[in-house]
């Protein structure tokens, strides 16, 4: 019997299929897509401008209904990249996952953030969880090397901004 071996392209074929479940790993690959030129995006300057920018994208539809929590990503110029949902709760609260905040940042290349979520009751003034919430998330942007200027509770009614009022 004549046989013949397999050629190296072959072998090694062979040998990753044989890997172990360890040994096979996915590759993740990290892009940045903007449809929006530098030039057209807008800037934010201020605890106002932001909350009316916020306010307008706000799904008027739940902004009295249900709690939402929303970041806006900025670059370092403070120009919007874009705003991204973070999660949707129910009359009373929501939660804000820091790991998905961050990987939104991360993905936009953000390099500010401005948090924000709305209160159905009308009242922006913010609660503990809301202000043990915004220390965490200000810690962790500190140690991940992004800047947060703002967190902002808006309802139909006006805005509470926590650097206007010094507690970021």
């Amino acid at each position: 019997m004549n046989q013949k071996k397999a050629s190296p392209a072959v072998a090694g074929a062979e040998t990753a299929r044989k890997a172990l479940p360890w040994q096979r790993v996915s590759e993740i690959e990290l892009i940045y897509r903007s449809r929006v030129k530098a030039s057209d995006r807008p800037s934010v300057e201020s605890a106002r401008e932001a909350a009316e920018l916020l306010t307008s994208l706000w799904d008027e539809d739940k902004i009295d209904f249900v709690e939402q929590f929303k970041v806006l990503l900025l670059n370092r110029a403070n120009k919007v990249l874009g705003i991204v949902e973070i999660s949707q709760g129910g009359v009373s609260g929501t939660i804000a996952d820091p790991k998905l905040i961050f990987t939104a940042a991360l993905k936009a290349n953000a390099s500010c953030l401005i948090l924000t979520h709305n209160h159905p009751s009308g009242n922006v003034k913010p609660s503990r969880s809301d202000e043990e919430m915004t220390r965490r998330i200000k810690e962790a942007c500190t140690l991940m090397d992004f800047s947060l200027l703002d967190h902002i509770i808006i309802s139909r009614e006006g805005y509470y901004s926590f650097a206007d009022e010094g507690m970021l």
